[in-house]
């Protein structure tokens, strides 16, 4: 019986020491292909979540001022269109156009 249990004290050592084995090579499998993806990204030309976050803000501020510029353009075009009708007339700058003043000739 002192046999078997040595055997298999023997054998649980040794599935002991190949799981450890396998864990310290399953992280360093991790760390390579983590080392690998950033460095493929990295050549990629993407943009960080941080910075894609702040230009999505700023579209997203700048779409509601052309809305509003655009609800005061309306406003005014109505308030425009509803006092079309009284509206002073235009003022128009008299037409000048310039008088060429004609060159005598000389005759040979």
């Amino acid at each position: 019986m002192q046999t078997e249990n040595r055997l298999l004290d023997d054998l649980a050592r040794v599935a002991t020491g190949a799981l450890g084995a396998l864990s310290g090579m399953r992280d360093e499998v991790e760390a390579r292909m983590r080392d690998q993806f950033e460095r493929i990204l990295g050549r990629m030309n993407l943009v960080r979540r941080e910075e894609f976050d702040a230009v999505q803000a700023m579209a997203a501020k700048a779409r509601a001022a052309q809305e509003a510029l655009e609800q005061r353009v309306a406003l005014l075009e109505a308030k425009l269109t509803a006092g079309g009708d009284s509206a002073p007339p235009s003022r128009a700058a008299p037409s000048r156009s310039p008088q060429r003043k004609s060159k005598p000739t000389a005759t040979p």
